[in-house]
């Protein structure tokens, strides 16, 4: 059997909670939160959209500036493509007839060792070409960028070049793969090391 709670019970609590309440004096003189003046609140809010506004600049100027870069890094890129084909061709290209043509415009195109060992090898290789009436002509069949910087370009070339010497009449055909190396020098593009690969 259910026990029920007493009537008297109920009215305890009633009384208990009407005694711990706080009278309507009482409730008067509690401190009561000052408001914020509005022209507080308008100079916050100003603050807010100003600091908003200039994080927003900031993004947009450093965006800008990593477009930019990019830009750069594309057109860097592309310049040195054509530097390195076109010099591709000057490099495998080769008529005894204007050898000191040939070498002239190689030493042009060049930068750095790459230039020093270029100049040894022709000197060195010179008379050889004469005599044995040797003759080159290059063609670039494909190339693309490995990496860019804005003044340093790394290039593959695929190279077919055909020789013909006192010997051979017939052209041999070598198939070669090139690695170049281009480096922008008062705005020019040149060869810096090349790399059969």
């Amino acid at each position: 059997m259910r026990k029920t709670a007493d009537p008297d019970v109920f009215d305890q609590l009633d009384d208990q909670l009407e005694a711990d309440a706080p009278d309507a004096e009482t409730t008067e003189n509690l401190p009561v939160a000052p408001a914020v003046p509005p022209a507080r609140r308008r100079r916050a809010a100003a603050a807010l959209v100003a600091t908003l506004l200039i994080g927003a600049l900031a993004y947009s100027g450093y965006a800008g500036w990593r477009l930019h870069q990019v830009d750069a890094r594309a057109a860097a890129g592309q310049a040195a493509l054509a530097a390195a084909k076109d010099y591709a061709v000057v490099l495998t290209t080769l008529d005894t007839a204007d050898i000191d043509g040939n070498y002239a415009r190689a030493l042009d195109g060049a930068t750095g060792q790459f230039k020093d060992a270029y100049t040894l090898g022709a000197k060195q290789l010179r008379q050889i070409l004469i005599d044995n009436k040797a003759s080159g002509k290059g063609i670039v069949l494909d190339a693309a960028l490995k990496s860019a910087a804005p003044n340093r370009v790394e290039v593959l070339l695929f190279v077919d070049q055909s020789i013909t010497n006192a010997v051979r009449s017939e052209p041999r055909l070598d198939r070669n793969r090139i690695q170049m190396t281009m480096e922008r020098i008062d705005e020019r593009w040149l060869a810096s090391r090349v790399d059969l690969i």
